[in-house]
């Protein structure tokens, strides 16, 4: 499997447990300072370049929505943990080669920042699945090393993507410069919450919020965040 190393026995079940627990109350204590609904964000688990085996003891403690960068990565860990009632969000830079293989395995794309790119989705979602959800990747710090489509461009490219049969747009993901100051982490996030609240009237029925990861996700959830992705905390250092 692409970028992905054995598994590392030192992550034993407890400690995997712990560290589940602990995303967990970090994100209900963060809705609550917040004024927010408990319940209101959920924690999709990041398990890129780690091993089927370490997501399958994940789900045994409660997880079920997994983020997954390589595409065949991503099949291949479906194919084995078929058994399992998973989730699969595909949150990585999007290659036009493996768009085929992304609609077939996903339930979620967070990564579109291209018309041709959510084209190639919708002719290749198979006909006996769900349309697929998907999100348009906001580039909020304006930088060239990331993805994403400008926030003065997003409208446009919403709007065809929103004529797409094969895929239901729900909202935004964003990837903002790391920071520890947490009023420059939540400034990036309230732009993605005020551009999805400007959309409202033309796409009313937008709903998700892809933000936040390990280090910042208090502040993404104070402004709005729907989903939150977390890799570090949950799997340990990731594989590279």
């Amino acid at each position: 499997m692409a970028n992905q190393l054995p598994y590392d026995a030192t992550m034993i079940p407890t400690e995997l447990e712990r560290n589940i627990s602990e995303v967990d109350r970090r994100i209900r204590a963060a809705e609550r300072a917040s004024g927010r609904a408990t319940g209101a964000v959920s924690l999709l688990a990041v398990s890129k370049t780690k091993p089927s085996e370490l997501v399958r003891q994940a789900h045994g403690f409660g997880l079920s929505a997994f983020g997954e960068n390589y595409a065949q990565e991503m099949a291949e860990k479906a194919a084995a943990l078929a058994d399992l009632p998973l989730c699969w969000h595909f949150i990585g830079p999007i290659q036009s080669n493996k768009t085929a293989l992304i609609a077939e395995v996903s339930d979620w794309v967070h990564s579109i920042d291209r018309l041709k790119v959510a084209r190639r989705l919708s002719e290749q979602r198979p006909d006996d699945r769900a349309p697929l959800n998907v999100l348009v990747q906001i580039n909020t710090s304006n930088e060239d090393s990331k993805s994403g489509v400008g926030p003065d461009a997003a409208p446009e490219l919403m709007e065809a993507i929103n004529e797409l049969p094969g895929l239901r747009l729900r909202g935004f993901m964003t990837i903002p410069a790391a920071t520890t100051n947490q009023a420059e982490q939540r400034e990036p996030f309230r732009q993605l919450k005020e551009l999805m609240a400007r959309l409202s009237d033309s796409l009313p029925y937008l709903d998700t919020l892809s933000m936040g990861m390990s280090g910042d996700l208090e502040a993404a959830v104070s402004e709005g965040a729907n989903i939150v992705r977390v890799g570090t905390d949950i799997f340990g250092a990731r594989y590279n």
